[in-house]
Formats: structure tokens, sequence, C-alpha cells
């Protein structure tokens, strides 16, 4: 399990040196313009949409371990749903930052990229709710799938481990879509999605910790619950 979780993890930490390292390198207002450097009509209606699949969607699919009396994973998704969601208001409302539409209004020489049919918010940009919520939902089934693999490891199939850690990756691949999303959207600027992001990954590992044993005998066979 813990080699199943280590290429997520490795992936997520190389991934979030170079986002904080850009943020080093060039300030806030320039760094969201070269982000956004490059629209078409096809990436706008992907990730205008794409977006919105952490305004509701991803919680029905977390619903879903319900009609088959999988409640623990249910509860695993909304605790570390409503755990990351604590913590990300606090921060909202203690920084009270300006989102990019505020801050592009002080520039003349600047113009902020928008999508079409996408309504832009002002304040509480830091951190993204959108992107905790991406990442709180594919850090749980990375973890959930890394779970089901435990149980599963009397089959060392090495073309397993090879899946297993393509579907990792394509996991994370999601989340940091849904949280970049909101950038090419104007509505964050990278900070906003990179907090949000380490809220999204962490929440998801503490709140398994707790209930660890509750998680993996789901995915046992009964005779081995015996």
């Amino acid at each position: 399990m813990k080699k199943a979780l280590l290429v997520y993890g490795i992936a997520y930490s190389t991934l979030l040196i170079f986002v904080l390292g850009l943020q080093f390198i060039y300030p806030k207002p320039d760094l969201h313009l070269m982000l956004n450097a490059w629209h078409t009509d096809v990436e706008d209606t992907f990730f205008k949409y794409y977006s919105m699949l952490a305004e509701w969607p991803l919680y029905i699919i977390a619903l879903l371990p319900l009609f088959w009396k999988k409640i623990w994973i249910t509860l695993f998704f909304a605790l570390s749903e409503i755990t990351g969601g604590v913590i990300l208001q606090i921060l909202k409302h203690l920084f009270s930052s300006d989102r990019p539409a505020s801050v592009f209004e002080q520039y003349h020489d600047k113009v902020l990229p928008v999508v079409e049919g996408v309504s832009l918010h002002h304040s509480n940009s830091f951190p993204s709710g959108h992107a905790s919520t991406f990442f709180v939902f594919f850090t749980c089934c990375a973890i959930l799938l890394a779970c089901w693999r435990l149980v599963k490891s009397h089959n060392s199939n090495p073309k397993i481990w090879c899946w297993l850690n393509l579907a990792m990756m394509g996991l994370l691949i999601m989340a940091a879509l849904g949280a970049y999303s909101r950038v090419y959207l104007s509505q964050h600027f990278l900070s906003d999605v990179c907090v949000g992001s380490i809220i999204g990954f962490v929440t998801p590992c503490l709140v398994f910790h707790f209930i660890k044993n509750k998680i993996v005998e789901l995915f046992k066979e009964p005779d081995q619950t015996k």
C-alpha cells in the first residue's frame, strides 16, 4: 500500500515544488498571464465545464458507494471534504485576498484573460475551494485504490503494479487539471490553487489515519474477515 501511494505522493510533491518555484520567480500578475497565454474555444469549453465537477458532480459520485452498503467509503470522502472545508474557510476569511478580477483592475497595461459565460468573483481568493475539492476527491480515490491493492497483495503480477502506477498518475493529473482550471478561468491565482491542493492532499491522509481499519475491511472477501 505504501509503495502504491508513494508514486502518487512523489509525483504530487514534484509538481508542488515546481509550482512553488514559479511563484518565487515571477510576480503574481505576470505569472497569471503566462499561465493563460494560450486560449482556444476547445480549451475554454473544457475547463469551463471541468471546473464545475467540484461544485456538485464529485459529491454525487462520492455517494455512490452507499448503493453497495459501503458507508465508510462515503464517510471517508465526506469527512475529508468537511475537514478540508473548515480549514479552507478559516484561511479564506483570515486573508480575504482579492481575486484576479479585482487585482487586474489596478493595471492599465494588462488585460485579464476571461472565458465567455464565466461570472468572475472578486473576493476571498485564497485558497481555492475548487482546487481543494478536486484534490480531496482524487486523493481519496488514490488511497482507496492503494487499499484495494493491499488486500489483493497476494497477486504480485508486475502488470498489475504497472497499471496501478498509471492509475495513480491519472488521478493526480485529473486533480491537477481541476486546480489549473481555476487559473485558466481567472477565478484564482496560482498561489490560491497551490494552497488549496495542499489542503486537499493532506486532509484525506489525516482522515484515513483514523479510519484505516474500517476502509481496509471493506475490500476483504467474506472469508478474509473471519
